[in-house]
Order: structure tokens, then C-alpha cells, then sequence
């Protein structure tokens, strides 16, 4: 697959086959992603990769989390505290569309809090990754942390996978750290499911839109 196609074919999976990945493939895959560019070449990830019993156990952790109401503070801010537009619209037509993908209605709250739990189960994928840098270095790696996010997402369709990045993967720092021995010296930046699309799925069938390049390219001479 060529770049060009790779970077507008991915998008964001949320429904995956009953299918294992290879922990080859896993390695192959990282393999390519780790030639990502980082400031001074610091190379500054940590990639955690769960499969089986202990994506289980993080998966009843935080669920068990959310129903008693128990919070932590992710280790990163990355939604505002305000929304303001033209984010905030942007915001609504992506909620408004995900959910009429799978024919949830605005006010059905119960219905919407279950496909919101379900980025918890990791939408059925059988691996997920998460990801963490030093707490040692400047917030300018949370670039380079996109970038190498970015190239295993399009990385992965070489590899006939899909991925959904996922922030709601970080919302619990403190546990996730905890069941896989991440030392507190690492910020928690989000998780990322990992596996083969299930192509009949309807919530697969929903794609973001993106505004045309005069909305955000100004040019100088």
C-alpha cells in the first residue's frame, strides 16, 4: 500500500474480528514504526503491548472503576476544559455521526454509556498497546509521541491490521501502571487497539469528514 493510500484508508476501528494477531506481525510492525523521526533522536516511547488475560484484567479494572464512580487524572490534558468552535461543532457532527452509524438516539443515555464502555473492552480487538514517555523530557516529545502514534496506525494497514486510537485507554494512569510495571518516571500518554477489521460491522462504516485545506493553509510570500 502506497503512503498516499495508507494515510486516507485509516481510520478509527471500533469493532474487530475474533481473530489473534501474530506476535510476529506485532514485532514486524513495531519494527517499521520505531524509524520514526523524535527530536535529537531520543526515541523517547515506551510501548506496553497487552494480549489475553492481562487485557482482561486492565479491561475489568477500569470498568470496575467507572461503576463505582472511582476517577484518577490522566497524565496528559487533551480535552479542553471549554470547547469553543469551530472545535466544538466539529465535536457534535462526530459524536452525532458515530452514534446514528450504530442507531443510538441523542437522549438514549444507557445505550450510549455501553458504546462508550466499550472503548474499555477495546472494541473486541485482541491486542492493545499503550503508549508512555519519560516524565524526564519536555511536553515538545508529545510530538514526537504523535508522530511514532501515527506511523504504527498506518504501519499496521501494511499489515492488513486496523487501529483505534484511543485517550480514554490513559483516563486511568494509576491502574494501568500498575498491572503492567510501568514506573511512575513514564506519563501514561493513550492506548491504541490493535487487529483485523470487522468489515460488516455498521459502527465500521462511519468516517470523519475533513474540512478542505483553505480552512487551515495560509500562505506567505
Amino acid at each position: 500500500m502506497d503512503i498516499r493510500t495508507a494515510i486516507k484508508e485509516r481510520k478509527s476501528v471500533r469493532k474487530f474480528l475474533d481473530k489473534p494477531v501474530d506476535k510476529r506481525t506485532i514485532e514486524e510492525l513495531l519494527e517499521v514504526a520505531k524509524w520514526a523521526p523524535s527530536g535529537a533522536n531520543c526515541q523517547p516511547w515506551r510501548v506496553d503491548v497487552v494480549m489475553g488475560k492481562k487485557k482482561d484484567e486492565i479491561t475489568r479494572a477500569i470498568l470496575e472503576a467507572k461503576e463505582k464512580g472511582i476517577t484518577e487524572e490522566p497524565e496528559m490534558d487533551y480535552y479542553p476544559e471549554t470547547w469553543k468552535n469551530p472545535y466544538k461543532e466539529r465535536r457534535f457532527k462526530c459524536g452525532l455521526a458515530l452514534y446514528s452509524a450504530i442507531g443510538i438516539k441523542r437522549g438514549d443515555v444507557e445505550a450510549r454509556k455501553e458504546a462508550w464502555f466499550r472503548n474499555y473492552k477495546f472494541f473486541d480487538a485482541p491486542v492493545g498497546l499503550f503508549f508512555s514517555m519519560p516524565k524526564c523530557l519536555g511536553t515538545g516529545y508529545l510530538v514526537d509521541m504523535g508522530i511514532f502514534i501515527q506511523t504504527v496506525a498506518l504501519a499496521a494497514l501494511d499489515f492488513g491490521l486496523s487501529t483505534c486510537i484511543q485517550a480514554s485507554l490513559a483516563e486511568y494512569p494509576n491502574t494501568v501502571k500498575r498491572i503492567l510495571d510501568i514506573p511512575d518516571t513514564f506519563s501514561l500518554i493513550c492506548g491504541m487497539s490493535l487487529g483485523y477489521e470487522d468489515k460488516n460491522a455498521p459502527i465500521n462504516s462511519f468516517r470523519t469528514q475533513r474540512v478542505s485545506i483553505e480552512d487551515f493553509v495560509n500562505w506567505h510570500q
